[in-house]
């Protein structure tokens, strides 16, 4: 028996797994210590429990512990790390340029064209049909003023996943700092920091079953006398780059979903894989004239990014009331227009506008996923049909 309503939306946010909640608990009440107090044993208390935490997001990452610095998600990290270097790079005049790609985040292509306003030089570069960034064409763009050059490792839309150890080394060879979005990746493809040539990766726990509002920016050991201005001031906290009282319960319950990810991560992959599968091939059994949006093989296990031809895809998220899924980025679900993703891809106006992103996660099921098939089925020919009749 399948309890409605069904979430599928896991790239959107994901459940904090109890395990995690749990964790966080009792920071919340007995152990209410601000971990920036040193004086006293409530504070040292909090202070232990951040740097618990942090050893945990390094041990994910294979990183050093006094390289994560907190943040409040992805979203301030994406900011601190191109703001800040290029800010901190080029001083007083705006002469850096900065390189990034039209698949983008939001989170990165909106402080990308804050820094072109205040006068430095920016480069979008195009993606393929599959939504991947060719790293021939990051050679062709960088140039002499070049300082940072910033792309995700996995694309939260389509789930296509770059060449990211590629890109690196071309930018490690011309001695350019490189930062990555890893905020899909992050407890879905195992990441080592030590080894993948990435300068500064964001990411965020609420993406992989912690709490929302904490994150962090992550800097790799001996990446290239990176220099970070920060975003503002107040106290210099987290090595002097991040101001601001941190979020003990939260900190803790980010260090809780590190330590479930990498217990987890290689099992759950394969399973949410096969439901991935299981979803697609009964889409393709329900109805006809459809497409999968990403690459085929180089993607994230649990996205399926899916065009319905002929189907208006706000009527058919309309008729799926009881089933969560997302016309595009949850961020931009404001934004009337279509994906900025899909279109940068060439896919047209209309079937962008008819295309669903399905997130599959931990706690999905495989009579959900039956479940959104016959409902997804019946509801693109009943929608074709009425379509049909008004024609």
């Amino acid at each position: 028996m399948v309890q409605l309503p069904i979430y599928m939306d896991n790239h959107a946010t994901t459940r904090v797994d109890s395990d995690v909640l749990k964790s966080m608990l009792p920071y919340f009440t007995e152990k209410f210590g601000n971990a920036a107090s040193i004086n006293h044993s409530f504070g040292w208390e909090a202070g232990d429990a951040v740097e618990t935490a942090r050893s945990r997001v390094a041990r994910l990452l294979n990183a050093m512990e006094a390289k994560v610095i907190f943040t409040s998600g992805a979203t301030e990290a994406n900011n601190i790390a191109l703001k800040g270097v290029m800010r901190a790079a080029c001083g007083a005049k705006p002469v850096g340029h900065l390189v990034t790609n039209a698949g983008e985040h939001r989170a990165v292509l909106d402080p990308a064209r804050k820094l072109k306003r205040d006068g430095f030089e920016i480069t979008i570069l195009p993606v393929d049909q599959y939504g991947m960034v060719d790293p021939t064409q990051v050679v062709a763009a960088i140039q002499s003023n070049t300082v940072l050059v910033s792309v995700m490792m996995a694309n939260n839309e389509v789930g296509t996943i770059n060449p990211i150890d590629v890109i690196g080394r071309i930018c490690r060879d011309r001695e350019i700092l490189f930062h990555c979005d890893m905020v899909q990746a992050i407890g879905t493809i195992p990441v080592d920091l030590s080894a993948l040539p990435v300068d500064l990766l964001s990411l965020t726990a609420h993406k992989f079953y912690g709490p929302k509002g904490i994150g962090a920016l992550v800097i790799r050991r001996g990446s290239l006398q990176t220099k970070i201005e920060p975003l503002f001031e107040g106290g210099g906290h987290e090595n002097r780059i991040r101001s601001g009282t941190l979020p003990v319960p939260l900190v803790v319950g980010f260090g809780k979903c590190c330590e479930l990810a990498s217990e987890r991560m290689d099992e759950e992959a394969i399973a949410i894989g096969n439901l991935r599968e299981r979803l697609w091939r009964g889409l393709q059994n329900e109805v006809d004239n459809i497409r999968s949006n990403g690459h085929p093989t180089e993607r994230l296990a649990g996205n399926l990014n899916v065009s319905f031809e002929g189907v208006d895809g706000d009527a058919l998220m309309t008729r799926l009331k009881d089933i969560a899924v997302s016309s595009g980025a949850a961020c931009t679900s404001v934004d009337p227009e279509p994906s900025h993703v899909l279109r940068a891809m060439g896919i047209s106006d209309v079937l962008t506008r008819a295309s669903l992103r399905f997130g599959l996660g931990r706690f999905n099921t495989t009579d959900e996923v039956d479940y959104a098939v016959s409902a997804v089925g019946e509801s693109v020919k009943r929608l074709r049909k009425l379509a049909a009749r008004g024609a």
